[in-house]
């Protein structure tokens, strides 16, 4: 699987964050959420984190899957 890239955070008011991804908004965390969010991108893989909050590193899985001979039918 690809490792995870084009994805950027932008830190907005008080306690808000946008995440996006190739320039699109791919998704916005408020309060508590935000401040996990921060602590976690800090700590680890930037692109990795980011992914994995807005659900992102799903895709690649799920198109190798849906590929599969014993999913075609």
């Amino acid at each position: 699987m690809p490792r995870p890239h084009g994805f950027t955070y932008e830190q907005r008011s008080a306690n808000s964050v946008v995440i996006t991804h190739q320039g699109r908004a791919a998704s916005t965390l408020r309060g508590g959420r935000a401040e996990k969010f921060l602590a976690e991108v800090e700590s680890g893989d930037a692109q990795l984190v980011m992914a994995r909050w807005t659900g992102a590193y799903k895709f690649v899985n799920e198109r190798t899957a849906r590929n599969h001979p014993r999913n075609r039918r």
